[in-house]
């Protein structure tokens, strides 16, 4: 018969939602509340309704749905579900395990989701690091004045920086592309897109960038505002960064150097907005908890080590600048830790959908769907 579908739920995976953080999936009774609050979901097949339904029946498609990341978490729904089925929260259980099944390889998503595994995530970086500085830098506090090429030189930490980027990006372009092709893949639930590629995705990169889409949510709107403050503050870091890196690699004969040093500056607002941000998600989360849900694990995850890295940056910067070097050492350390972990483990926490959710977009503005 034309226009059949062949269903294939799977028990297994409604438990695995369940125990991730989606408890509450079954409560739902398919009111399609949740799609009418939303001030995202667009007219054409909107979400989360169906996403929910999806999850209830254990039908794994729905991780290859673009629809789990057009959703930005915003709890309206979750706020006037009847039923108390957190759809909110669900979906964010679902883009856990979309992670999941794009990332390569899968088992290390799983174990950055599982707080079991968090103590061995944290010391593999601490390991390579001390391992590198034992090696090629040196392992304690050196003497006089706190330069902390002293303990890891800066070609050593551009190799291994530079590497777990790659790795990063490797990563996540290769699961950018797998979910490409499956949302693009014919279905009879499938939209075709159209238009020109390029033009619409600097139209999604600039309504991701200011938030267009993200300042539409009601029940927790403040964390737009904090969101903005650290993408902004990533971004000025990234530029110091970046600028660091070509004037050690690509500037002998200091031609930038004054450039450079004045760009130097922008760490400071950089790692203020960073931190200002941050902090000011974690109290907004913690404020809306019992009518917009607290978070699972894998989303404190994320949020602590961005909390971390900012921080550990700020101490080891005063430190250095007091001369304290007995303090400024280790807090070096441990905010290259930080970084290592923001780095080498982007492709398997929150931190990747900003691809996956770029990809979304991307495809629900090119099929016109009101994006």
């Amino acid at each position: 018969m034309a226009g059949e579908i062949l269903i294939k739920p799977d028990l297994q995976f409604v438990k695995r939602v369940i125990a991730a953080g989606g408890d509450t999936v079954k409560k739902c009774y398919q009111c399609d509340t949740c799609s009418v609050v939303c001030n995202l979901s667009p007219d054409e097949k909107p979400f989360p309704r169906k996403e929910m339904l999806q999850a209830q029946w254990g039908l794994k498609e729905v991780l290859s749905d673009p629809d789990i990341w057009l959703c930005h978490q915003c709890s309206d729904c979750t706020v006037y579900c009847p039923r108390g089925a957190n759809p909110g929260e669900v979906l964010g259980v679902l883009r856990q395990m979309a992670i999941e099944k794009y990332a390569t390889p899968p088992v290390l998503a799983k174990a950055v989701g599982d707080p079991k595994f968090l103590p061995l995530l944290i010391a593999f970086p601490m390991i390579l690091l001390a391992l590198a500085a034992k090696m090629f830098g040196y392992l304690g506090i050196p003497e006089g004045e706190i330069v902390y090429g002293k303990m890891f030189p800066t070609l050593l930490i551009d190799f291994i920086f530079t590497g777990a980027a790659a790795f990063a990006v490797a990563v996540l372009a290769k699961g950018a592309l797998a979910f490409w092709q499956d949302i693009n893949a014919p279905h009879p639930w499938r939209v075709k897109v159209e238009g020109n590629l390029a033009g619409n995705l600097i139209a999604t990169l600039k309504d991701i960038l200011f938030h267009n889409r993200f300042r539409l949510c009601e029940t927790t709107y403040k964390r737009s505002t904090n969101h903005l403050f650290l993408v902004f503050g990533f971004i000025f870091l990234a530029m110091v960064t970046g600028l660091a890196f070509y004037h050690e690699w690509f500037d002998p004969h200091g031609q930038i150097t004054k450039v450079y040093v004045t760009m130097k500056l922008l760490a400071i607002p950089g790692t203020a907005a960073l931190l200002y941000g941050i902090w000011n998600l974690i109290k907004e989360r913690q404020a809306n908890a019992e009518k917009a849900g607290y978070g699972s694990y894998y989303d404190w995850f994320l949020i602590y080590v961005i909390l971390v890295v900012g921080a550990t940056g700020l101490l080891s910067w005063l430190f250095r600048l007091v001369g304290i070097g007995i303090l400024a050492y280790p807090t070096y350390f441990l905010h290259l830790t930080a970084i290592f972990m923001l780095f080498f483990y982007a492709p398997y926490t929150k931190l990747a959908h900003i691809v996956y959710r770029t990809v979304a977009m991307l495809h629900a503005r090119m099929s016109g769907r009101g994006f």
